[in-house]
């Protein structure tokens, strides 16, 4: 598996991990056209959507705990 494909197999699997989301599957054409720089970008955008939406849980989690 070339390095774009693992990219891609590696943005659809990001993908995949959010809850209540249909399962995503990525046509590898439709991707091809892009270099390895747009899809890292693509990868580091839904890693960082992940976290602030980790951090986000976190802080509505934590206002429970103040009552406790």
């Amino acid at each position: 598996m070339s390095r774009k494909e693992q990219l891609i197999v590696d943005i659809q699997n990001l993908l995949n991990t959010y809850e209540g989301i249909h399962k995503t599957s990525i046509n590898p054409d439709i991707l091809k056209f892009m270099d390895e720089n747009t899809l890292i970008s693509i990868i580091d955008s839904l890693l960082n959507q992940k976290e602030d939406s980790k951090e986000s849980d976190i802080e509505w989690l934590e206002k429970f705990k103040k009552y406790n």
